[in-house]
């Protein structure tokens, strides 16, 4: 039986990444040595250490919160994550006087950890994978690192918890609510930035999509001054990002978040593994290759990020 251990020495070497990138290639051979980094839970086989790197590289280069977020790794099954959850204190002491103590029982929350199943599927004509100089190494990994980067990422937003990650408009779970408003103003803004406490302020950035990005760049003071920053695509000096899967201005939704997104911790459980898939399409002279990875994602302090309500009540209803 392999283990977890004997798998890792495994994809690390030079020989396990020859035969797997042969295999990739449909050869039989190749792929008949490769099964001791097979994952049970998938059928597929584990990307060799160096590409898996790549790949992960590629997918943070395509997304938007790898880089804003806090990324953990690990290694199989579920776990539990301890995060730190109380405020230091940092106190001047009289010379001869006892140093005060506090008990840090209660410094650290537990987390449960659920690694989630996010699979990406392409599909190649036979003529590009066995042609000798086609880079299926780099071709492949550019595909998978887009795909996942975006699905992840709508995940990150929207996830619901079930069987994919605790997105950050999750209710209950994701950010708070700094600002209740009936449509989006200049003061509204003002007001969300002031409800996030300061200490979150200074890696705090503002995200939403497009369309909501474009209201507030008429936004305007009672002097005429624009809120947004033309220049550097600012507002109140905080980066602005675009996420197209953040929701519009609508009743019940949260166009608008700002915050420090390094208190939401994306967990990995590396490597992401890919099988082939040639049956399914030979009468296509095509071959499949189905990847997959597994990790989960929470927002480990609600408070790190505040959000923008619209509750728009029709008068007419």
């Amino acid at each position: 039986m392999t283990t977890v251990y004997d798998r890792e020495l495994l994809i690390r070497t030079g020989e396990y990444d020859r035969n797997f990138w042969n295999a990739m290639h449909e050869d039989r051979t190749a792929m008949g040595k490769l099964h001791g980094a097979m994952d049970n839970a998938t059928g597929g086989y584990a990307f060799p250490s160096g590409s898996n790197d790549k790949l992960t590289k590629a997918i943070q280069r395509k997304s938007i919160f790898r880089n804003l977020a806090t990324v953990v790794k690990a290694q199989n099954g579920s776990c539990r994550i301890f995060a730190k959850d109380c405020n230091d204190l940092a106190e001047w002491v009289p010379e001869n006087t006892p140093i005060p103590l506090r008990d840090g029982v209660n410094d650290f929350t537990r987390y449960p950890v659920d690694f989630h199943k996010l699979a990406v599927f392409v599909k190649l004509d036979d003529d590009f994978v066995r042609d000798s100089s086609f880079d299926l190494n780099d071709y492949l990994t550019d595909r998978l690192a887009k795909n996942f980067a975006k699905a992840e990422d709508r995940g990150f937003i929207l996830g619901t918890g079930e069987d994919m990650p605790t997105g950050i408009l999750k209710r209950g779970s994701g950010v708070e609510i700094g600002v209740s408003t009936n449509a989006i103003s200049f003061d509204d803004v003002i007001n969300l930035y002031f409800a996030l406490d300061e200490d979150y302020r200074k890696n705090a950035v503002w995200m939403m999509n497009d369309e909501t990005a474009l209201k507030l760049r008429h936004l305007k003071d009672g002097a005429g001054n624009y809120l947004w920053n033309q220049s550097n695509d600012t507002i109140l000096s905080k980066r602005v990002v675009i996420s197209n899967d953040m929701p519009s201005e609508e009743s019940g939704n949260i166009p608008i978040v700002f915050g420090d997104f390094s208190y939401y911790w994306i967990i990995d459980r590396s490597p992401v593994t890919v099988q082939t898939l040639k049956e399914q399409f030979v009468t296509l002279d095509q071959i499949g290759y189905l990847a997959m990875e597994f990790l989960d994602a929470k927002l480990i302090r609600r408070d790190a990020i505040q959000g923008m309500e619209i509750n728009f009540t029709d008068p007419n209803a």
